[in-house]
């Protein structure tokens, strides 16, 4: 299951050691809702491997500032802490499977 983030265990998702994925969303977002499932897939058959996490825009509004995130969904691909990659829109489960592989 994918992690709740906040701001408060923000830096622990991307700083555990692990790559992350964290999907930028909001509740009122078609496309975010379409892809929920698929970011759930991906946190259940990476599990133990990659961090995955949802962060709501609404809520986390600091976060989406400091990433510059303008539409949702964005889904930001984090190694070491750092962002390294970034998805923007509703893609496809191989798309964003295709960038976590390309971080382990």
């Amino acid at each position: 299951m994918a992690h709740t983030v906040t701001e408060a265990n923000f830096n622990e998702i991307i700083n555990s050691g692990k790559p992350a994925m964290v999907d930028f969303g909001a509740t009122w977002c078609g496309p975010c809702k379409a892809l929920a499932p698929i970011v759930e897939e991906i946190a259940a058959e990476y599990e133990g491997r990659v961090m995955v996490g949802t962060a709501d825009v609404d809520e986390c509004s600091d976060l989406a500032a400091q990433f510059r995130i303008r539409n949702v969904p964005t889904v930001l691909f984090f190694k070491d802490g750092n962002a390294v990659d970034k998805s923007v829109g509703l893609v496809s489960k191989n798309t964003l499977t295709e960038k976590i592989n390309a971080l382990l």
